[in-house]
C-alpha cells in the first residue's frame, strides 16, 4: 500500500511539474507579445512584478519558516542578495534579452542553467565534476552552439542577435548562481516561504530600479499590456513558482530536470502558434542536443 502511494505521489509531483514547466515557458511568448505595444523592458517587467506581489505579500504572511529557530541573522541577507541575484537581476536580463532574439531561441539557452549550476559549484564550493557531467555540458553547449549558429546565419543584423544571446546567457548565469548558493536556505526557510521571500526582495528591487531608471506613471499603456503583464503574473509566475517547488518535494530535483527538458519544446510550440516563430531541422536539433545533454546529466543509473 505503500508503495502504491508513493507510485501516485510520484505521478501526481510528474504532472503538476509538467504543468509548471508549461506556464512558466509561457512567460517569453507573453514577453514577445507586450513589446508589440511598444513597452520598455523595465516597464513590463514592473508589472509583472507589482501584480504578483500581493500574492507572495499572502503567502509569505500564512506560512512561516519550516524550522526558524536555525535561522540566524545572516540568512536573511543572504536571502535577500539570493532574491536580487535569482528573481531580479535573473528576470531583467531575460526581458531585456527578448527585445532582440526569438522566445523559442531564448528558452533553449535558459535551459543551460543545470549545467552552469554545476561549474559555480565546481568553482565555489569546490563540489567534484564527474566525467559523465562534463560529457552532459560538452552536449548542452554544443547543442547551443548548432541552434545559435543558424539562426546567426538567418539574421539580417548579427550584432542584436549576439546581443541578446549574451543577456539571455546572462540571465541563466544569474539564475543558476541562485540555484546553486541557494539550496542551504531553502531546508531552514522552506521551499514555499523562501521563494515568497525571494520574490517579495525581487519585486522590491524591480520597483526601485524602475523609479530610478524611468519614474514616470506606468499607466497609459494600451490595455492588452496590463492584460498581458497580469498574466504573467499570475499564470507565468506565481502559479509555477510554487507549483515547481510541490513538484520538486514530491519527485526531487534531479527527477525534475528531466521533466524540465520539455521546457523549450513548449516554448517553441507556444511561439509557434502565438508568434509565427519558425524554426528550421538544424534548430530543432541543436534544441534537441541541449535536451540531451540534460537528461543525461540527470539520469540515475539503473
Amino acid at each position: 500500500m505503500n508503495k502504491e502511494s508513493n507510485t501516485s505521489t510520484k505521478s501526481i509531483a510528474v504532472l503538476i511539474a509538467v504543468l509548471g514547466i508549461v506556464l512558466f515557458s509561457s512567460k517569453a511568448v507573453m514577453v514577445k507579445l507586450a513589446y508589440r505595444y511598444e513597452i520598455d523592458a523595465v516597464s513590463l517587467l514592473l508589472l509583472r512584478m507589482l501584480f504578483a506581489l500581493p500574492f507572495y505579500l499572502i503567502v509569505a504572511f500564512i506560512k512561516r519558516p519550516s524550522n526558524p529557530d536555525k535561522i540566524k541573522k545572516t540568512d536573511y541577507w543572504w536571502l535577500i542578495g539570493f532574491g536580487i541575484i535569482g528573481y531580479y537581476l535573473a528576470s531583467y536580463f531575460d526581458f531585456l534579452g527578448l527585445q532582440y532574439i526569438k522566445a523559442s531561441l531564448e528558452r533553449v539557452i535558459l535551459f543551460i542553467y543545470p549545467t552552469l549550476v554545476l561549474i559555480i559549484s565546481r568553482i565555489f564550493f569546490k563540489t567534484r565534476i564527474t566525467r559523465k557531467q562534463v560529457m552532459a555540458i560538452l552536449i548542452s553547449y554544443a547543442g547551443i552552439v548548432v541552434t545559435f549558429g543558424q539562426e546567426l546565419s538567418f539574421a539580417g543584423e548579427e550584432s542584436k542577435l549576439i546581443l541578446g544571446g549574451i543577456l539571455i546567457f546572462l540571465s541563466a548565469l544569474t539564475y543558476a548562481s541562485y540555484i546553486a548558493g541557494s539550496g542551504w536556505l531553502i531546508p531552514k526557510f522552506g521551499s514555499v516561504t523562501f521563494t515568497s521571500y525571494a520574490m517579495i526582495v525581487s519585486c522590491s528591487f524591480v520597483i526601485m530600479h524602475y523609479l530610478v531608471t524611468n519614474g514616470g506613471s506606468i499607466l497609459g499603456y494600451p490595455n492588452e499590456v496590463y492584460y498581458l503583464g497580469f498574466a504573467m503574473a499570475i499564470i507565468a509566475t506565481v502559479i509555477p513558482s510554487y507549483l515547481i517547488s510541490y513538484a520538486i518535494k514530491g519527485m526531487g530535483a534531479s527527477n525534475f530536470a528531466i521533466v524540465g527538458s520539455i521546457g523549450p519544446i513548449s516554448t517553441i510550440i507556444l511561439a509557434n502558434i502565438f508568434l509565427d516563430e519558425r524554426m528550421t531541422i538544424l534548430q530543432l536539433a541543436g534544441t534537441a542536443i541541449v535536451i540531451a545533454g540534460i537528461v543525461w546529466l540527470t539520469r540515475k543509473k539503473s
